[in-house]
């Protein structure tokens, strides 16, 4: 590693992405059940079993209105076509309650496959630590030293815009599991919504959000994957002057990254759009 001041200050910067990388992998990958040793999972569990009773409550309220609505008359309640299809409703939203948290989880267990084979198929596992190019260092040490003093002031400013946006990208994987947290917890309430047809795009709504969330992780994960390739790229550079090499590769350096943050922001709404959500 060179030891001029300018590539030390862009190589900190990059050693940060790479250690807060390595922190999204670990995050992305784990369950909400083993997240932080399972304490607040264990919490979501307790306020989980507390709301089936009210769970339950509305899973009748719901089917009544489902059958006045859905019912002109007592007499076509008494069909055996609609009282078989009543009540397989209704026994299937109560069991969705009784079993809301293993269904939950399943469909975690599903996304999070999907996850892991993003990260082999993309070499997220065995990718190098990105680092300064060789082109870049060799041209920021041949700058004298008025030329170095606006370098240094750029590269600074990229440096702690780097770190910054490291941060947020992390903490956004973190809101991922409060996403999920709060869907483990009213799941008995949204789940009981099944039991009456007009009443079943709550619950439709509610898995669909979960779903959302559960494959966040994998819009997070391509997005990083992605800006470590182009940042482990040689920059673009159509002026070989050594000043505008430097402040290209930092400007590239700093767009992707915010492009990055920008996808890592909206991956909700991206896997609801790739999906028909």
């Amino acid at each position: 590693m060179s030891d001029n001041w300018i590539v030390e200050i862009l190589q900190n910067a990059l050693n940060t992405w790479n250690a807060k990388l390595n922190e999204v992998w670990g995050l992305i990958t784990e369950s909400p059940e083993n997240f932080k040793g399972g304490t607040a999972w264990g919490v979501i569990k307790n306020v989980h079993g507390s709301l089936k009773a009210m769970g339950y409550g509305l899973l009748v309220l719901f089917f009544v209105m489902g059958v006045v609505k859905t019912c002109g008359s007592f007499a076509e309640v008494k069909r055996p076509e609609v009282a078989v299809k009543m009540f397989i409703r209704f026994a299937l939203a109560e069991a969705a309650i009784t079993h809301g948290m293993e269904l939950l989880m399943a469909i975690l267990s599903v996304c999070q496959g999907g996850v892991s084979e993003i990260m082999g198929s993309g070499g997220a596992d065995g990718q190098a630590p990105l680092s300064v190019p060789t082109s870049i260092v060799t041209a920021i040490e041949s700058v004298g030293f008025l030329d170095s003093i606006p370098l240094w002031i750029v590269s600074l400013i990229a440096s702690l815009l780097v770190t910054a946006l490291s941060f947020v990208v992390v903490l956004t994987v973190y809101s991922r599991f409060f996403k999920l947290y709060f869907h483990g917890a009213i799941a008995p309430v949204a789940l009981a919504s099944f039991a009456g047809e007009p009443s079943q795009g709550i619950g439709k709504s509610f898995l669909k959000s979960y779903a959302g969330a559960c494959m966040e992780g994998a819009v997070i994960l391509l997005s990083c994957v992605i800006y470590s390739a182009l940042a482990a790229s040689e920059p673009t550079v159509t002026d070989t002057t050594v000043v505008n090499m430097v402040w290209s590769y930092i400007g590239e350096l700093a767009f992707n990254l915010l492009v990055l943050v920008g996808a890592v922001r909206l991956a909700d709404s991206t896997v609801r759009q790739m999906l028909g959500l």
